[in-house]
């Protein structure tokens, strides 16, 4: 059975295009609505769930919080792993990156360019080599978990570009298996239609 989706968020990457990633893999159409964050979102906040983008309308019922959306998208498409114990490692991957991408947009959101500067400089020394070593080490034949597919590949994939744009560098450079998933992900045909096709944004 075929659905209707519609997704909201900002005019960015964010944690937006790990959704469009999941239904561009699944072959499904979707409305790409792109809200402007300084005139339609104040607007629109009082009516969300929670006061936050994105949210997915599915058949016209709309569901939010982007780590579940993206969970439900991938056990549609059989990408939660084999076993339950496969879905709470790919679970705890994905809320891994979650964390990660939370603290780059800490910076790059920031207003204060002292603040940001310093946030940034963390985040660049500390937090991203903890993360990237942590996840690299996962990572084994190009994808995180016992060497096939999972939504955790496809999360990391989706964030990838903000996190490197906003840090200003490679950030699989010295992390082969990482690269590896990346590069995985990219090259699965419906994923690639769509990264050739979407917007082109820094974050």
């Amino acid at each position: 059975m075929s659905h209707q989706y519609k997704l909201t968020y900002f005019n960015v990457m964010g944690l937006g295009e790990p959704i469009r990633f999941l239904l561009s893999y699944g072959g499904n159409k979707f409305e790409d609505i792109r809200v402007d964050r300084q005139n339609e979102w104040p607007k629109m906040k009082p009516d969300t769930p929670f006061g936050q983008l994105p949210i997915l309308e599915i058949d016209g019922k709309i569901y939010c919080q982007s780590v579940p959306i993206c969970r439900y998208l991938a056990k549609q498409l059989d990408l939660i792993g084999k076993t339950d114990l496969d879905a709470l490692r790919i679970d705890s991957i994905v809320e891994a990156l979650y964390d990660l991408r939370k603290q780059v947009a800490l910076f790059y959101r920031e207003t204060n360019p002292q603040i940001a500067a310093a946030k940034k400089e963390q985040v660049l020394t500390e937090i991203l080599p903890f993360y990237l070593n942590k996840l690299n080490n996962f990572a084994n034949n190009g994808y995180f978990v016992d060497g096939q597919l999972s939504y955790a590949d496809i999360f990391f994939a989706a964030i990838h570009d903000s996190l490197a744009n906003a840090c200003g560098i490679e950030i699989t450079k010295d992390y082969e298996n990482l690269k590896k998933i990346r590069e995985n992900v990219l090259s699965i045909p419906k994923i690639k239609e769509w990264v050739d096709k979407r917007p082109k944004l820094e974050f």
